[in-house]
């Protein structure tokens, strides 16, 4: 395989064949993110992704999912995506799922006609990462979209009938921001109704300008309860329209959680009401364990 630098990928797609088409992320401005830091970003020749899908169709019985990488596939021209996500179906006719991340910006881009077609040649999930409904925490960490906008994309995947996967992240508005930040990513999951969403917890890397601001006491995370409080408020706050799949069991949550809301809401707010009363830090995953 042709594989540039390191690959992320969403923690459900830990099964999947991994297809390279295209280079770090076209946004790359996320002041908390450094997953794309040592890459440019470009789309890879088709004739070397075609090759790598040749190499993975020696792989059957081993994938039935495929993940696109890297960040932001979808700001390719459809009809590349359709070429190889046909190529994918003609060398791995097993395939059961395509997925990609897409931004917002790429999927504001795609017309109704375009998603739909995406979606008719094997694309069936797409992970949105919002990180936030607060219009002011996406300003300072330089997002490069808004709540409308982000709703307005969500929509148009969810119109096309592809699954949408949501991921936000908790910590983000800083101590100065938390209430704010848990309530409108709640109010702004409610609105999108997604299939999934995701809160994962925000760990300070030292080479990304927000770990470099905590580093100057310019931003300061929320404690470990204090987390657990803002899952709690932006939990409260997600009163969803159709259900969805919600968890914050990633590597990097002090409390692991899986619930189908809205059904499980009452029993998680209890949980999590239960584990804060008692303050008790060993109920949480330690420091160690916690990682990206």
């Amino acid at each position: 395989m042709d594989y540039v630098g390191n690959l992320f990928r969403p923690p459900s797609e830990g099964r999947s064949m991994i297809i390279q088409t295209t280079v770090g992320c076209s946004h790359n401005q996320c002041t908390f993110c450094g997953a794309y830091k040592d890459k440019k970003f470009y789309v890879k020749d088709l004739a070397l992704i075609k090759r790598d899908i040749d190499e993975a169709s020696k792989y059957k019985g081993y994938f039935d999912k495929v993940f696109l990488a890297d960040g932001d596939v979808l700001i390719m021209p459809t009809n590349t995506i359709i070429d190889i996500m046909t190529y994918i179906h003609k060398k791995c006719p097993w395939t059961e799922r395509i997925g990609v991340y897409g931004n917002t910006k790429a999927i504001l881009k795609k017309t109704p006609q375009e998603l739909k077609e995406l979606k008719d040649a094997g694309l069936l999930i797409v992970y949105h990462g919002i990180e936030s409904g607060n219009k002011e925490v996406l300003r300072r960490i330089k997002k490069g979209a808004f709540p409308n906008k982000m709703l307005e994309a969500s929509q148009k995947i969810i119109n096309a009938g592809i699954e949408l996967s949501q991921t936000v992240l908790l910590g983000l508005g800083g101590t100065e921001l938390s209430e704010e930040h848990a309530v409108d990513t709640g109010k702004l999951l409610s609105e999108m109704s997604p299939d999934y969403a995701s809160a994962l917890t925000v760990m300070l890397l030292p080479y990304t300008e927000l770990g470099q601001a905590a580093e100057k006491g310019t931003f300061q995370l929320p404690g470990k309860f204090g987390m657990l409080k803002e899952l709690r408020l932006m939990i409260e706050n997600m009163n969803m329209k159709r259900k969805c799949f919600f968890t914050s069991n990633h590597a990097s949550n002090y409390l692991p959680i899986r619930a189908f809301l809205p059904k499980d809401k009452n029993t998680v707010l209890e949980l999590i009401d239960a584990v804060v009363a008692k303050g008790d830090e060993n109920i949480l995953r330690p420091e160690y364990m916690r990682a990206l």
